[in-house]
């Protein structure tokens, strides 16, 4: 079990970027897969990304594919999920998580959250 902290969250034209971060407290942060989901206005929360523990393997949406990528320091506990080429729908409030289930959503931890809006 760890706490997360969101940061990076804005509003920013579509076709540019954002980096958020997440920093986890706790000394097993690295023992963690993490991962990202969002959740849109009027929409059921959906996976995103996701990064098993040593930052080897990773996971994605067919949504983001090519363009966001989702890291990790362990040396840090710190998530990171670079969002390039944005798109309008890629507006949401973007959760980090531990421990993700990418079917069910569900977690054993949760950022608050940081809202991502992306306008034309």
């Amino acid at each position: 079990q760890v706490q997360l902290v969101e940061s990076g969250g804005g509003l920013v034209q579509a076709g540019t970027s954002l980096r958020l971060s997440c920093a986890a407290s706790g000394r097993t942060f690295s023992t963690h897969a993490m991962g990202w989901f969002r959740q849109a206005p009027g929409k059921e929360r959906e996976f995103v990304t996701a990064i098993n523990w040593s930052g080897g393997t990773t996971y994605y949406a067919d949504s983001v594919k090519g363009r966001f990528t989702i890291s990790r320091d362990n040396a840090k506990n710190t998530v990171y999920l670079q969002m390039n080429s944005l798109k309008p729908e890629d507006t949401a409030v973007y959760y980090c998580a531990a421990d993700p289930v990418v079917k069910t959503g569900v977690a054993s931890a949760w950022g608050q959250g940081t809202q991502v809006t992306v306008s034309l």
